[in-house]
């Protein structure tokens, strides 16, 4: 899901100019003539992610009244202006309202992909920054749960209910689905936001330290006990204590734990008197509980106990429209935590991530797209980047291979199964078009046995790269070992526009 520029400009040969650039990098672009039209795609629908404004425009709003009455309307997105004028009191006065950088017309495509690109990545430090602080500090709420399906609308409406009491809470869902999520944003939507949350794993709690973990200890309690401890509870004193794989807990363990619910106090071992606890519980299993009721392995008073309030949360493949803000999510967080620059996924990539069922949920979704955006060469997400998912292997560099010519000459045959898909085995159709790329000959002789001219081998070099990569011009430049705005510049001479549009 590519990221949207809007472009505010009166002159549409600029807007051509600018979109033209900014499709070939996966930028969804938009348009708007006057400062009145873009106005009211930000504040009325539709929207964008970054805004390039035109300074001058004749009639209506000034560049600098439009970026005013955005940031007067709340629109906090980043606006980076365009003027013909680079004089310092011209920037100055763009800044002081409010962008966050400028380009001097006519701008070349490198100075305009590097200002859109740092503008979107101060957007999501900053985003992620927020994240990650209202996560430490026990703030999260159900707006920052990412989903807007029927179910998730479910979950979220339950939860702002559940929130506003210390009713006891269970969670219910298979593995991986975002349980202890939606544990975070019911204590930062309770009044005990702000307050500790703690998660504890009782699956992961070993067997003979279950006791001590959970309720404390006094030093001198048992071997090994060379110090106070004060217990999880007592650690989430004031707060939430989430207690993930409940159905995990032993027996003896859920009597214990029946009388803290019950009592509001724990009995540290070896201690000699309870100490009170103000703490708000809630629970979450990947199991039926109220099987494991009937098969013995859980206390059934201690269920009730626990099954006030119950929320269920959905598996990914029963909220699949959920999945491309999911992968834009992800996808923004490891470019930020990786230094990538990822833009999103190419159409067929987020169709296959939407039709595949996600047997471990959110959290395989999580790790594929870390993996994928770590060994990404392009900046658009394809599917050979999931190979476990699309069964089409990740291009391999091969090495140039000469040939010989009808006419006995060498040829050049680059080999570049960098720009196709290994298709999976036994696809006959797939390796015969695998095979045409691979052997379209750039040839260096002519008809006559004669050396062409450096200027035409180039042209059809290019050409031919434009093919194989599908005319995306950064992943052109890269494999020519050339910048992007000399690739453009021999694009032009050499009149290869139209093999542009048609690869595109």
């Amino acid at each position: 899901m590519g990221k949207t520029v809007l472009v505010v400009d009166d002159d549409p040969t600029q807007r051509r100019l600018i979109q033209a650039v900014l499709d070939r990098e996966g930028y969804a672009v938009v348009h708007a003539e006057t400062g009145g039209e873009a106005i009211d795609r930000m504040t009325k629908g539709g929207g964008a992610d970054v805004v390039l404004l035109d300074l001058v425009m004749p009639g209506g709003l000034s560049g600098l009244e439009t970026l005013a009455e955005l940031r007067t309307a709340g629109v906090n997105i980043p606006v980076i202006v365009l003027t013909a004028n680079g004089g310092i009191e011209t920037v100055v006065r763009a800044m002081q309202a409010g962008a966050q950088d400028f380009f001097v017309k006519p701008v070349g495509p490198e100075r305009l992909l590097i200002g859109v690109r740092n503008a979107l990545q101060m957007t999501q430090l900053t985003a992620e920054i927020g994240r990650l602080k209202k996560r430490s500090t026990g703030r999260t709420s159900f707006d920052d749960i990412v989903g807007d399906s029927a179910p998730m609308r479910m979950v979220k409406a339950l939860g702002v209910r559940a929130a506003k009491s210390s009713i006891p809470v269970l969670i219910t869902g298979e593995s991986g689905v975002g349980k202890e999520v939606i544990a975070r944003a019911l204590h930062g939507a309770s009044n005990r936001s702000g307050k500790p949350f703690i998660a504890v794993n009782c699956g992961a709690l070993p067997a003979n330290l279950v006791e001590s973990i959970l309720f404390g200890h006094e030093k001198g309690a048992f071997t090994g006990a060379h110090e106070k401890h004060a217990g999880k509870f007592v650690e989430a004193n004031g707060g939430t204590l989430f207690l993930d794989e409940i159905g995990e807990l032993p027996l003896d363990i859920q009597v214990k734990l029946l009388r803290v619910l019950q009592e509001s106090e724990v009995d540290p071992v070896g201690g000699k008197r309870p100490v009170k606890v103000d703490v708000r519980i809630v629970s979450a299993t990947n199991r039926d509980p109220a099987q494991q009721v009937k098969e013995g392995a859980f206390r059934e008073d201690l269920f009730y106990r626990l099954n006030v309030f119950p929320i269920e949360a959905p598996s990914l493949r029963e909220r699949r429209e959920d999945i491309p803000a999911l992968v834009e999510h992800f996808i923004t967080r490891f470019n930020i935590e990786e230094s990538k620059r990822i833009v999103g996924c190419s159409p067929d990539t987020m169709a296959l991530l939407e039709a595949y069922d996600w047997p471990g949920n959110v959290r395989q979704l999580e790790n594929t797209i870390y993996r994928a955006l770590v060994l990404a060469d392009s900046p658009i997400l394809q599917p050979h980047d999931f190979p476990s998912i699309s069964g089409i292997a990740a291009p391999l560099d091969a090495p140039l291979s000469v040939q010989s010519g009808p006419d006995g000459e060498a040829i050049e045959a680059a080999s570049h199964t960098d720009g196709a898909q290994s298709a999976t085995a036994g696809t006959a159709q797939a390796n015969s078009a695998q095979a045409g790329i691979n052997d379209s000959p750039i040839r260096i002789t002519d008809d006559r046995g004669h050396v062409r001219t450096l200027e035409e081998i180039e042209r059809d070099l290019i050409q031919h790269a434009i093919e194989v990569y599908s005319g995306h011009m950064s992943e052109i430049a890269r494999r020519l070992g050339i910048g992007r705005s000399t690739l453009y510049r021999k694009v032009r001479e050499q009149g290869l526009e139209d093999h542009i549009k048609e690869a595109g």
